[in-house]
């Protein structure tokens, strides 16, 4: 027996519960129609003339109904006379390359035949000028030459810092449309100024290129569209910081204010920009955003097939797998940092044989008297909350919370004979 399994033989993992927890979960039913009610408003049918060639931004996260929300808006250009066609707006994802970034849109179901629109995908960018700060600002080459420009995303509260426009339309067109050069600049004097930054960026955007209209979405915490506007430049800048407020509002979290051990099943780019979302987690890479539980120690047991090999996030964990570590691509997750000048998240987290002695180490370093009273929390990730489950110390916690009911007795973890979990 090696020396780090004499340390965690003793070690009790806890008995858990299976728990539901109660989100709204109403969403629009009809989406099309509804974003085909926002596109016939007389501010954003008077944008489109006949003959325009028009780029429409799609990015690289995973929003509900993507594909619908994107060949809705082909088709109303398409039948206001204009010739659309998409440009992958992305900053750096897809390994920086146009071919990766067509690649990641095509693993969202985005397709030159799923959207009936051509995709001109391409690394190169045009200056468009200097922020007073000296940031240059710049925009992909494809949109910089269109008649006008088409941006889709949703609209949520970034990862790493804090304003009062932090994911969304804007950040979009700063660093979306920027690729892997704008979404550097960008981040280039850190997040501290990202909340400046992200907006002065898109206003300089809009005041130097045609952008005709945003397509904002909101989702609920099963990650369905609740709301869809459409918004001129002009209602951009007058009413992103109302919707990410509401953004907020829906956000799913944890009911647990502070927790010794937090088990999360997977990461992935596919489920958070940071491989889990810190605004559930409360853990955070940078200094610049807060909210969620407190949580003394994070475990991350493996990755999603969808991130192909990112691992960004391991290491705001403490502890992870070897079967983790073996599926990394080093070259895509450090990218992900050099990029984002965020390195913490790409380094790996203290590494264990398998799942039980991950587990263990938790529990072992949790700073608590009784490690058959740990507060812990297993969930799958990040993007599924409503069911979850809990050590028995939190049980009463549970019972006694209105949107969260017990599912089951408690009951032993099981694992498989190489010591990981089944």
């Amino acid at each position: 027996m090696g020396i780090l399994q004499e340390l965690l033989k003793d070690i009790p993992v806890p008995k858990m519960a299976k728990v539901r927890v109660n989100f709204d979960s109403g969403h629009i039913e009809d989406l099309g129609k509804e974003l085909n009610k926002k596109l016939q408003r007389d501010e954003i049918r008077n944008t489109i003339q006949p003959g325009m060639e028009i780029a429409i931004a799609v990015g690289s996260r995973g929003l509900d109904r993507l594909v619908e929300i994107t060949a809705v808006t082909v088709k109303f250009l398409q039948d206001a006379g204009a010739k659309p066609f998409i440009v992958p707006s992305m900053g750096s994802h897809g390994g920086a390359t146009a071919e990766g970034q067509r690649d990641v849109l095509a693993h969202l179901g985005v397709t030159e035949e799923s959207v009936n629109c051509e995709i001109r995908s391409s690394m190169e960018v045009v200056l468009l000028g200097e922020l007073p700060n000296g940031l240059p600002v710049y925009v992909d080459k494809h949109a910089a030459s269109a008649d006008g420009i088409v941006v889709i995303n949703r609209i949520k509260p970034h990862t790493a810092f804090r304003g009062p426009v932090e994911s969304g339309i804007m950040k979009m067109i700063s660093i979306g449309l920027g690729k892997q050069k704008g979404a550097e600049a960008c981040h280039q004097l850190g997040f501290k100024y990202m909340a400046e930054n992200v907006p002065a960026m898109a206003k300089m955007i809009m005041e130097k290129k045609p952008i005709l209209f945003g397509v904002a979405t909101i989702e609920n915490a099963f990650d369905k569209v609740v709301c869809i506007e459409t918004l001129t430049p002009e209602e951009i800048v007058e009413q992103e910081a109302a919707l990410q407020v509401k953004a907020k509002e829906m956000l799913p979290k944890l009911f647990f204010d502070q927790l010794e051990v937090l088990i999360i099943d997977q990461i992935g780019k596919n489920i958070s920009g940071d491989g889990m979302d810190p605004n559930i987690t409360g853990r955070y890479p940078t200094p610049y955003a807060y909210g969620g539980p407190e949580v003394n120690k994070i475990v991350v047991l493996d990755l999603t097939p969808q991130t192909e090999g990112n691992a960004n996030g391991v290491g705001t964990a403490d502890f992870t797998t070897q079967r983790l570590v073996d599926k990394m691509d080093l070259e895509v997750t450090y990218a992900n940092g050099l990029t984002s000048t965020v390195v913490a998240p790409t380094k790996i987290a203290t590494t264990l044989p398998n799942d039980r002695e991950t587990i263990q180490a938790a529990i072992k370093t949790s700073n608590i008297l009784d490690f058959t009273q740990v507060k812990m929390v297993r969930i799958k990730n990040t993007l599924v909350l409503n069911e979850l489950e809990v050590s028995e110390a939190l049980i009463d916690v549970v019972k006694q919370h209105p949107q969260m009911e017990l599912i089951s007795e408690a009951y032993d973890l099981t694992f498989d004979s190489n010591g990981n979990l089944l």
